[in-house]
Formats: structure tokens, C-alpha cells, sequence
């Protein structure tokens, strides 16, 4: 099947800056904020959201990666902060794409063993046929695709989202 570029460099800039405005306005009274983001692309994508939301706020952001095994998310996850750093906080948990649900399900469930003041997801592409019901709280762009249908995000040099 050929690639189909979804998202240019230019295009994903745009909608990272958007999403974290989002987030700002949501959390605009928060003197802390925890992005949480799913290792691998869905922590470039939080590492990219820190660093607009250090431009456009005041709000002292904290970055969290997540590591899970996406393929068999039942199995450990482990953050970068210990849970003591994001009791009682405001945590928007990242990813690139929302495909099944599964690894911003059992990322929540993670997160959920700590009393938070406030939880969100945020995803670059939302993908509308989901197997858990799980949404995302800020996204990029929505993209009805058939389950065949293969969503490719890359962060580097030139970033790009395609469809293949």
C-alpha cells in the first residue's frame, strides 16, 4: 500500500502549539503540571508539549516518561518520577496515536494508583475506531481509518504522520 502523508513537519508544529494551549487553558490556575509521556513517540511528543508550554506559561511543567511494553501492556510500567512527585497533581498522559485504547488504558490505571487532582490524555492522531473506550482529551486530528489501515508518526529531522 502507498504512504499517504497525513500531517507535515509544518502541520504537526501547528497542532502541537495548539495542544498545548489546550492544556494551558485547562490548567491554567495549576501552579504544577505533570506531562506524562508513553514511551517512545508519545514521550517526543510530551518532550515537544513541555517545551511550548514553557513558552506560552508560567506554570512549572514537570516531564514524566512512561515505559510499558505497548504489545503486552498488562506487564510493568514504570515512570521516570516516583509517584510521591505526581500525587495531587494535574497530569496529562501523552501518546502519539490512539489506535486500540490499550496503552492509554492500562497508563491510566497506572496513574489512577495515586490520588491525582486532575487527569487528561493527549494524542497527536486519534484514530475513531477504538477497542477500549478511551478518549482523548487533546488531539491533533482525527482520522477515520479501517482497521487494515497503519498510522505511522516520525519525530526527527523532518517530522511527518502518514497512513500506509
Amino acid at each position: 500500500m502507498e504512504k499517504q502523508i497525513i500531517l507535515t513537519h509544518r502541520q504537526i508544529q501547528h497542532k502541537i502549539r495548539r495542544i498545548a494551549y489546550q492544556i494551558y487553558e485547562t490548567n491554567v490556575n495549576e501552579p504544577e503540571l505533570i506531562i506524562a509521556g508513553i514511551a517512545p513517540s508519545g514521550y517526543k511528543l510530551a518532550e515537544r508539549l513541555v517545551k511550548e508550554l514553557s513558552e506560552i506559561s508560567e506554570i512549572e511543567v514537570k516531564l514524566c516518561k512512561v515505559n510499558m511494553d505497548k504489545s503486552k501492556p498488562l506487564g510493568s510500567i514504570t515512570t521516570s518520577l516516583d509517584s510521591s512527585e505526581y500525587t495531587d497533581k494535574s497530569i496529562v498522559l501523552v501518546d502519539d496515536v490512539l489506535n486500540t485504547g490499550s496503552a492509554l488504558a492500562y497508563g491510566v490505571h497506572h496513574f489512577l494508583n495515586v490520588s491525582l487532582k486532575r487527569f487528561k490524555t493527549a494524542v497527536l492522531v486519534n484514530r475513531n475506531h477504538k477497542k477500549y473506550p478511551i478518549k482523548a482529551d487533546f488531539k491533533g486530528v482525527s482520522l477515520s481509518t479501517s482497521i487494515l489501515d497503519h498510522v505511522n508518526v516520525t519525530f526527527g529531522e523532518v517530522d511527518q504522520v502518514c497512513l500506509q
